[in-house]
């Protein structure tokens, strides 16, 4: 498919917008009490191109730049959490690792099948027992040309729709933690891979949590991503650019709170005035949208910092930190300044009892504030304070 000039790239962009708010916004009626995307969801994904426009052309995409994708995500971030988990993911991690570190023959039968969703993955690195680093419990032993792979794995998303799973697990227990893990391209249909169910979620609903089990799984060794010990390395660069991601799904949603904020705060009348015309409101809006557009700042320069081939990893790390920061002031706000209405599950502003539930999961998605912080002072303590800006 070609690439969109800049008119059907704004079209695109509306597109979307108006596909999050109206029809996913109706099947999420049906979502939040099932936990479970029906086949509708998965065919407007498709209809609309939602697995497509993030892929590089050779794979039958739209051949975008990181700055557009993410303005796409930006888009589809306004609509229910669990589809924004799962559409964030399909945009980068479900493609971008088999295509960054898969071998010729996996990229050549797989790549272009991330198009339609004819492949899907999910991302199996955390594990109840272990960190999500170099001390995982999940291992991996060679025997012949495959590996047996025996283990368990915790709060992984998406693992009842994917084809395969990118699994890390322990191939040599003594080396240097650099280097003790590695990467798989795992088909879910390997006997002796199991999905352990797990509750339902406060927010986020029918991005498909569970656990994963490993018992006696062999695997051949043309599904190594990468080589031998790269796994620790591979989980960290693909986390990396996904948490500049996370960014933007904080952007979108602190986006479309503010606006039904404002709408709210102009409406509300008491003692004679509008709400917007308070003094303390106007302070708490201008915190909202101060924050937002330093948000936005961010995102859009770690996205020229990619296209440049420059080094990410600090960028990244503030992008959701900061954005974690400004989805929860801009949360507490708008459900401070909606009163009692924003505390019920239907409001006619929008779903403002849900965006708050579904914004919670950002503390803890892809690693926690904590996790950011110690990346990115490691590298403002190697530049000696140093950040450049674009």
């Amino acid at each position: 498919m070609a690439k969109l000039n800049e008119q059907e790239f704004q079209a695109y962009l509306k597109q979307v917008r108006e596909l999050a708010e109206g029809p996913f916004e109706e099947i999420q009626k049906e979502v939040e009490v099932t936990n479970k995307f029906p086949q509708e969801f998965f065919d407007l994904s498709i209809k609309n191109n939602l697995y497509r426009f993030s892929l590089p052309e050779q794979y039958g995409g739209w051949g975008m730049d990181e700055l557009q994708i993410l303005q796409v995500q930006e888009e589809f971030s306004r609509g229910p959490g669990g589809m924004r988990m799962h559409l964030h993911y399909a945009a980068d991690m479900n493609w971008r690792i088999l295509d960054d570190f898969g071998n010729k023959e996996l990229k050549d039968e797989y790549m272009s099948q991330f198009a339609d969703k004819s492949v899907f993955t999910c991302f199996a690195l955390t594990e109840e027992t272990g960190g999500t680093g170099a001390d995982l419990h999940t291992t991996a032993v060679k025997d012949g040309d495959d590996y047996i792979l025996n283990g368990e794995k915790f709060l992984i998303s998406h693992t009842d729709c994917c084809e395969f799973a990118y699994v890390f697990a322990v191939t040599d227990p003594n080396a240097d933690k650099d280097k003790r893990l590695s990467g798989f391209f795992v088909p879910v249909n390997t006997p002796g891979y199991e999905i352990v169910p797990m509750p339902h979620m406060m927010g986020c609903r029918g991005a498909g949590h569970a656990g994963l089990k490993f018992t006696n799984m062999r695997l051949n060794k043309k599904y190594l991503l990468g080589e031998e010990g790269d796994g620790l390395k591979i989980a960290m660069h693909s986390l990396s650019v996904s948490r500049a991601h996370i960014g933007i799904s904080n952007l979108g949603m602190a986006q479309r709170m503010l606006e039904m904020t404002i709408a709210r705060a102009k409406d509300r009348v008491t003692f004679g005035k509008p709400l917007v015309a308070r003094q303390a409101i106007q302070q708490s809006i201008a915190d909202m949208g101060t924050e937002i557009h330093a948000c936005r700042l961010m995102v859009y320069d770690f996205a020229k910092d990619f296209e440049a081939g420059k080094d990410i990893e600090m960028k990244a790390a503030m992008c959701k930190l900061h954005s974690i920061n400004t989805v929860k002031l801009v949360s507490d706000y708008m459900l401070e300044i909606f009163g009692g209405i924003g505390y019920f599950e239907d409001c006619v502003y929008g779903p403002v009892e849900r965006l708050y539930r579904d914004c919670r999961a950002m503390w803890l998605e892809e690693g926690p504030r904590t996790v950011q912080r110690l990346t990115a002072s490691r590298k403002l303590i190697a530049n000696g304070g140093i950040i450049e800006i674009n």
